[in-house]
C-alpha cells in the first residue's frame, strides 16, 4: 500500500478542495461533505462528495505511472508469445474520458457498473464522476459460497463485453464489487483493437486466477465453461503464468491447467 501511495503521488490540498468545489458547483450543491478514500490503486486519488458522487482525480503523475505500467504489461505479454495489447492515453483527461466511455458501453451491454456521470478537466487533471456505492464488498472479501454463486456472473459479464469487441484489461478482485447482492465491474482499461483476441484470453485468465483461491480451480473452470469454448479456455491458459507474476494475483496455475485440460479431454 505504501508503494502504491508513493507512486500515486500527493495532490496539494488546495487542488483537492478546488476539485471538490467544482463538483459541488456543477451539481448545484451550495456546500458538501468530502471523504477521501484509501483505495488500493495506482492511477487516481479517489474521494466521495456528499455521499453521492464517487470522484477519481487523475494527475500527470498518474498518467506517467499508467504509461510505465502499460509498457511493463506489454513486455509481459511478449513472454506469453503475443504482441502487447495494452494501450495508454496521453493525458489525464483522456484517461478519464476513456474510462467514462468504457463504463457507459459496459452498461449498454447489460454489465452492471456504477453509473457514470461525467468527465471533465481541472487545472490539467482529469476528473471522473460516478454514482457512489455506499456499501459493498470486493470479490475476495466474500464468503466462499457467495463467491461461488457470483462466479458464473463474472464470466457472463466478460462474455458480453468480449462478444461486443470490448475487453476489461485489468480484471482483479478489487475491480469486482458486490453491493446488495449485485455484482459490479469497475476500472476497465484500454486495449488496442488489433489485440482484442489476446486481450479477451487475458481477461479470462485473470478471472480464473482471481476466482481459483476463492472457489477452487474446478468450480472456476466450470463457471467459465458456461460461456467460453474449449478453444477459448486453452487460449486463456497460455496467459496464466503472465497473470500470476502480477503482484495483485496469487493462484495455483497448475490446478487451473489441470481443470482446463480435464475439460478439454
Amino acid at each position: 500500500m505504501a508503494l502504491r501511495r508513493l507512486l500515486r503521488g500527493t495532490v496539494p490540498w488546495e487542488q483537492l478542495e478546488g476539485v471538490a468545489a467544482a463538483v459541488l458547483a456543477r451539481y448545484d450543491e451550495p456546500a458538501g461533505r468530502v471523504e477521501f478514500l484509501e483505495a488500493d490503486n495506482w492511477l487516481s486519488t479517489p474521494f466521495v462528495v456528499n455521499d453521492r458522487w464517487f470522484v477519481k482525480l487523475i494527475t500527470q503523475q498518474n498518467s506517467l505511472v499508467h504509461a510505465l505500467l502499460t509498457t511493463g504489461r506489454n513486455l509481459g505479454a511478449f513472454s506469453s508469445g503475443t504482441e502487447g495489447f495494452f494501450e495508454h492515453f496521453g493525458t489525464p483527461y483522456q484517461m478519464a474520458e476513456h474510462e467514462l466511455a468504457a463504463t457507459r458501453r459496459m452498461r449498454e451491454l447489460g454489465v452492471n457498473a456504477p453509473e457514470p456521470v461525467e468527465a471533465f478537466e481541472y487545472e490539467g487533471m482529469g476528473v471522473l464522476v460516478f454514482e457512489y456505492l455506499r456499501e459493498f464488498e470486493t470479490l475476495d472479501e466474500l464468503p466462499a459460497e457467495a463467491a461461488e454463486a457470483h462466479a458464473p456472473t463474472v464470466f457472463d459479464y466478460l462474455h458480453r463485453m468480449h462478444e461486443d469487441g470490448l475487453a476489461h484489461g485489468d480484471f482483479r478482485c478489487e475491480n469486482v464489487l458486490v453491493a446488495d447482492g449485485t455484482l459490479y465491474f469497475i476500472d476497465a482499461t484500454s486495449v488496442r483493437e488489433e489485440g482484442i483476441a489476446d486481450a479477451r484470453a487475458y481477461d479470462v485468465a485473470c478471472a480464473l486466477g482471481a476466482l481459483e483461491p476463492l472457489v477452487g480451480a474446478r468450480v472456476a473452470v466450470d463457471a467459465v465453461a458456461r460461456y467460453y469454448t474449449t478453444a477459448e479456455l486453452l487460449a486463456a491458459e497460455e496467459f496464466l503464468d503472465f497473470v500470476n507474476i502480477r503482484p495483485d494475483h496469487d493462484f495455483d496455475a497448475a490446478a487451473i491447467r489441470g481443470a482446463v485440460e480435464q475439460r478439454a479431454n
